[in-house]
């Protein structure tokens, strides 16, 4: 997970609408996600795999698995950006489990859907990185140990991305597991696409 960055001050109000829009969109492309059976990477994924294997929320999981993170994030960047990934988390996590009892679908073409899950994700995260603000998780532990350590926080992900894929090949068909490793190939690229510092600045 790229480090979020901003280069104005936001208000209350514009911090508040961003972090309904961008957790609702991700929120969005995890019920796609879900509805299809895929898993996607890092620690939402995770929390995925354990609510396909446990039958427990998505939103629990993924609010309790994030709960290391939040140390590691002070100690990276700050009170601002752990008190404002503590409130993504949270809204996540109660949108992502009520949206299901409002949204349903009857049926989802697999392709189809991972490229829509995959846009609306990636919309959602780039919103939240623009209003200083992640979604947690490996993210900060990849950076955390960037900076202890020198090992790359791009190789941490990768490393932790391959287990999860890897034991997602034992619980999930095949093609699903295809798909999902699709999903999350295209959203890291709209991250690395437009989630740059010497582009797309908000003046």
């Amino acid at each position: 997970m790229a480090e979020p960055h901003h280069s104005i001050n936001h208000t209350l109000a514009e911090d508040a609408q961003a972090f309904a829009l961008g957790t609702t969109m991700c929120s969005l492309g995890l019920l796609i996600l879900t509805n299809l059976g895929l898993i996607t990477g890092q620690t939402a994924g995770l929390a995925v795999l354990l609510s396909y294997l446990t039958g427990m929320k998505f939103g629990v999981l993924f609010f309790l698995v994030n709960i290391p993170f939040y140390i590691l994030a002070y100690m990276r960047m700050g009170t601002r950006f752990t008190i404002k990934t503590f409130i993504a988390v949270a809204l996540l996590s109660v949108i992502a489990d009520q949206l299901p009892n409002f949204v349903k679908f009857s049926e989802i073409d697999p392709l189809v859907g991972t490229l829509i899950m995959a846009g609306v994700t990636g919309l959602g995260l780039m919103v939240l990185f623009r209003h200083g603000a992640s979604l947690g998780g490996i993210g900060v532990l990849a950076l955390y140990l960037q900076d202890k350590t020198g090992f790359r926080a791009g190789h941490t992900q990768l490393i932790f991305d391959a287990c999860l894929f890897t034991v997602a090949f034992f619980v999930l068909p095949l093609p699903m597991v295809l798909y999902s490793l699709l999903g999350a190939v295209i959203v890291n690229l709209i991250i690395a696409t437009n989630h740059r510092k010497d582009r797309y600045v908000a003046l």
